[in-house]
């Protein structure tokens, strides 16, 4: 993480990985399938198109023998294009707050695989692409239930259900 997010360098990304890595961002399929392919991929989009006020809020951390399973809520304000998140959609400059869940697989201590799974929809409701009115998906209040276990349940239930 920190040769992307603090370094900044796609070279020094692919240098933690195995010599044939894949990274699949699941809802979007943007990632790659080789060193050169994610070298492409951090040096033009990822690292590129990350924003300054990025903020990831962690919320738990499962280790095992061979994989970590992140699960954090990720924050930022669209105000670039992100290819890599929102393919082809302009900078809309509206918050988003969305929870993520990587598992990044180890093989002799270099990163193998990642897998980053995350609510699309969501996503999208609060960049204004999706009218959540007509529709079961929700915005920033999927990322808000995660922090916050108190928060309402059901609440796209009682949209249409009468249940007392």
């Amino acid at each position: 993480m920190a040769s992307e997010f603090k370094d900044k360098t796609a070279l020094a990304a692919v240098n933690t990985m195995i010599a044939h890595p894949n990274v699949n961002h699941i809802p979007v399929m943007t990632g790659g399938v080789s060193r050169e392919q994610l070298r492409h991929f951090y040096g033009n989009y990822f690292i590129p198109q990350m924003l300054q006020d990025t903020e990831i809020v962690p919320i738990s951390r499962t280790i095992g023998n061979d994989r970590i399973v992140d699960e954090f809520v990720f924050k930022f304000t669209h105000s670039v294009q992100m290819d890599w998140l929102l393919p082809g959609v302009a900078p809309t400059n509206k918050p988003v707050e969305v929870v993520k869940v990587v598992i990044v697989q180890f093989e002799d201590g270099k990163i193998k695989s990642e897998r980053i799974h995350w609510d699309q929809a969501s996503v999208l409701v609060q960049i204004g692409l999706i009218e959540p009115a007509e529709l079961p998906v929700a915005g920033v209040a999927t990322a808000r239930k995660a922090l916050d276990s108190e928060l309402p349940s059901n609440e796209l239930m009682k949209r249409t259900i009468d249940d007392p």
